[in-house]
């Protein structure tokens, strides 16, 4: 009775409700892993503890993408903090002060290079975050916010870059019709992504917070840029117990921006070669058929190795400060590896139930009434934000949805309702990945900006339900008119309005209160 129904949903409700009502990740994903084991079992004890350890975790941690990816976060923990040691990251921040002299440039700046690194949204939210930290906690702007800028720089851009991990993965879900022409017809409607960058913009520019946030970027400035957000970074990896070695003092902006630079085109070269780019296949297809887990780990080994070399060669590390900072690195991913393992887990959990197989099912049967059918954007964006949110995954939301889509119109490309619901899919995945705890983006977020992972989704969480709420509107006009020129301008318009009505509602309800 508890599969391909709605308690297929249940495990991961329940672990989502437990770490906003807790605060604590770790055992309200497990209790949410355990409750899909009972489910799954019939209540039977053996039965339970085979399919959570045997069926969940340990076949999560054998699979070779998971695996691929844990590798890049170890690696890319370790060139963190090389560069941080390398005194690379302190001289960053040096320059950061000179040349970025406000709050909002450091902001704009953490924007443009999270959307300049739309390759991948793991390399984008581990990367931004360990270049952009000292900008940030020089301009005394909270961990908090950083997490959230990187967040919504990660998945919202990657889903709307062509030539991106997450448009492979886009492009492999679409059978009877070009994967990647469907992709690029899409991105105007994706108005999620779109919008976001927009709220972006439009806070940053605005100077203005609110929610959660608000209060986060407060205790910040009150605290001198030591919120208990940068405190908790420490605490997650059991940093504050041991003696921190001590920064080189030859360090200077090159030894951060070299290396960065190194990691993209090595990761850029790994996801070609993984796609056939050096086997004959055109840069486009080799992208689309890559290997994103494989290549960044190509990628980011190569970029470790001459990093080192790197350092050895100018003199700032010798040989052995190196090798020593490559555990540490480690350490310091610990946390984020933790709640991937369990976030895998849970997804498994909710797989086995049929989650997926429910969700086809509603969405089919949507599908068919034909008087619904103009609001069909609507109810596909608004069941693909469940659907990730619950499970945490935006890929696994294409994978399910997107097919039916494309079953439901007949793979006709001229037909513009369906390049809408498509590009439905993709935003109402992201919507939902965007939130959710459990989700691995969000939890890459965390660990690129050293933030605590509940608070980030706590501060996170209202954002971007205002983005999700005008997206949805933005759809509901799309379904009718079918022109992006007129719906992403009309979205574009009710994003800036409703900013300024926030903006105004908090001005009003800070008067009241100081009168």
């Amino acid at each position: 009775m508890f599969v391909n129904s709605f308690w297929a949903l249940i495990p991961a409700i329940i672990a989502i409700a437990l770490a906003l009502i807790t605060k604590e990740v770790y055992s309200s994903l497990f209790i949410g892993i355990l409750v899909g084991g009972v489910l799954y079992s019939g209540f039977s004890f053996t039965g339970t503890m085979e399919h959570v350890f045997v069926d969940g975790m340990i076949t999560q941690l054998s699979d070779s993408w998971n695996v691929g990816i844990l590798i890049f976060l170890v690696v890319l923990g370790g060139m963190v903090m090389l560069m941080n040691r390398a005194g690379g990251s302190a001289a960053f921040g040096r320059w950061s002060v000179e040349h970025v002299k406000t709050k909002a440039g450091a902001q704009v700046a953490t924007i443009i290079l999270g959307v300049l690194i739309f390759i991948d949204d793991y390399f984008n939210c581990l990367t931004v975050g360990s270049v952009m930290r000292p900008l940030t906690d020089k301009h005394k702007i909270s961990r908090e916010k950083l997490a959230y800028l990187i967040d919504a720089t990660a998945a919202p851009v990657c889903i709307i870059a062509p030539i991106s991990s997450w448009a492979a993965a886009v492009t492999g879900f679409v059978d009877g019709a070009n994967g990647l022409t469907l992709f690029v017809r899409a991105i105007p409607y994706n108005f999620y992504a779109m919008l976001t960058i927009v709220m972006m913009l439009s806070l940053t520019f605005m100077k203005f917070d609110y929610g959660p946030m608000k209060l986060a970027e407060m205790n910040d400035r009150l605290n001198g840029g030591k919120s208990s957000g940068k405190g908790v970074s420490a605490g997650m990896t059991g940093a504050e117990d041991q003696p921190h070695p001590p920064v080189s003092g030859k360090g200077r902006v090159i030894h951060l921006v070299l290396p960065i630079i190194v990691l993209i085109i090595s990761c850029v070269i790994g996801m070609i070669y993984t796609g056939g780019f050096f086997s004959g296949e055109s840069f486009i297809d080799a992208f689309s058929n890559s290997d994103a887990s494989v290549g960044l780990v190509y990628g980011s080994i190569v970029a470790l190795v001459l990093t080192v070399i790197f350092y050895l060669a100018t003199r700032v590390l010798n040989f052995n400060e190196c090798m020593n900072a490559i555990p540490e690195g480690f350490k310091s991913m610990v946390p984020a590896i933790l709640i991937l393992t369990f976030a895998w887990t849970l997804k498994a959990m909710t797989d086995s139930l049929g989650a997926k197989d429910y969700v086809a099912g509603v969405v089919a049967s949507i599908a068919d009434n034909h008087a619904l059918m103009s609001l069909l954007p609507a109810i596909v964006f608004l069941v693909g934000t469940f659907l990730a949110f619950a499970t945490g995954t935006s890929w696994g939301t294409f994978g399910i949805l997107i097919p039916i889509v494309v079953n439901v119109f007949g793979a006709d490309m001229n037909n513009e309702l369906m390049i809408i619901a498509i590009s439905a899919c993709m935003a109402g995945a992201v919507c939902g990945d965007h939130c959710s705890p459990i989700s691995d983006t969000t939890i890459m977020a965390s660990a690129g900006a050293q933030c605590d992972h509940i608070r980030h989704v706590s501060t996170q969480l209202p954002y971007a339900l205002t983005a999700a709420a005008v997206s949805v509107v933005a759809y509901i006009f799309a379904g009718f008119i079918r022109n992006w020129l007129i719906c992403l301008p009309i979205g574009i318009v009710l994003m800036v309005a409703t900013m300024l009505v926030i903006r105004q509602l908090g001005t009003a309800g800070g008067e009241k209160a100081g009168n």
